[in-house]
């Protein structure tokens, strides 16, 4: 299925210098961002406390927030849970001398003071150690995709093709979190989630423009590599256009109507379907070119026939 055709290859090659330049700056950006201000992580890796309350009418988010700030929780996240009566609040490890009970109880009598109606729904404590657990066992996770994926487009065509795509996949992960760092978004579980899902549907777009070069390798004999790398990203706009369009029209649903508990989710995806799109095109298949890929690496030559074989002694 096509939305449109193209029938002139459009020279995308032609500027991948350009684009990759500007490519390196952002990931530069990002590295400096994650290094100096560093991931706002949610209590999932910190540790702390999440606590669900509910009204009898819709919940006022901005009074709650401020009775939280009003009792010196300032590290804290207030968003609606599921239907408009229910709030959930994620408050930071208790200080020394205080339990995650009693603080509980501090937030909700305060709450409570505002509005009698509230009542508490449930009460979930992280400790510290098993946040750490949970963070190092989200680096794990996405250290093992990596491998994986590299293992997987090293068989399926080529060293040079998953250099390139390790690059351009790692490209995509390092700009999503450095946005993360920038704006101090909350990084938490689902949010991880997102990064590990943006992995494999960069991989998607990387795979579909190798296998296309493969396909041209073997039809245009007389082209050169980066004319068939140029009709191999053109010929491939239409699934992009449909599969990412479409992609996004559903993550978008799902930031302005899933809640906020969606949102950190969605936006990862958001910038991981952006920079999938432009890092498949401009880096995976740059870093491609310029690793020297050639027809030879896919095709195997056909051996000259030995004018002996056959001959009659």
């Amino acid at each position: 299925m096509e939305f449109f055709r193209i029938k002139r290859d459009i020279p995308f090659m032609r500027h991948a210098l350009i684009f990759n330049v500007i490519s390196a700056l952002t990931f530069v950006a990002a590295v400096f961002f994650l290094l100096h201000r560093g991931l706002n992580l949610s209590i999932e890796f910190t540790g702390g406390t999440e606590m669900e309350v509910t009204y009898a009418q819709p919940a006022n988010v901005e009074v709650v927030k401020q009775t939280l700030e009003d009792l010196g929780f300032h590290d804290t996240s207030v968003s609606i849970f599921g239907r408009a009566q229910d709030v959930l609040i994620r408050l930071p490890a208790p200080k020394t001398g205080v339990t995650a009970a009693q603080q509980t109880d501090l937030v909700l009598a305060e709450l409570q003071k505002k509005n009698p109606d509230v009542s508490k729904q449930r009460v979930d404590i992280v400790g510290p150690q098993i946040g750490e657990e949970l963070f190092t066992n989200g680096i794990s996770a996405l250290a093992m995709v990596i491998v994986g994926v590299m293992i997987y487009l090293a068989l399926r065509f080529e060293w040079k093709y998953a250099v390139s795509a390790i690059i351009a996949n790692l490209h995509d992960v390092v700009i999503i979190l450095g946005f993360f760092a920038f704006f101090q978004w909350e990084f938490s579980l689902s949010v991880l989630a997102a990064v590990l899902a943006v992995l494999g549907y960069s991989v998607n777009e990387s795979v579909v423009i190798f296998d296309r070069i493969r396909e041209n390798f073997r039809k245009q004999r007389k082209t050169t590599v980066t004319e068939v790398i140029n009709n191999a990203i053109t010929s491939t706009i239409s699934r992009t256009v449909i599969t990412h369009g479409s992609t996004q029209m559903m993550v978008l649903s799902m930031y302005f109507l899933g809640g906020p508990t969606l949102h950190g989710f969605a936006l990862a995806l958001t910038i991981g379907i952006c920079f999938g799109i432009y890092s498949s095109v401009f880096v995976a298949a740059a870093i491609a070119m310029w690793l020297g890929v050639k027809r030879e690496d896919l095709i195997k030559p056909v051996k000259p026939k030995d004018e002996t074989d056959g001959a009659v002694v």
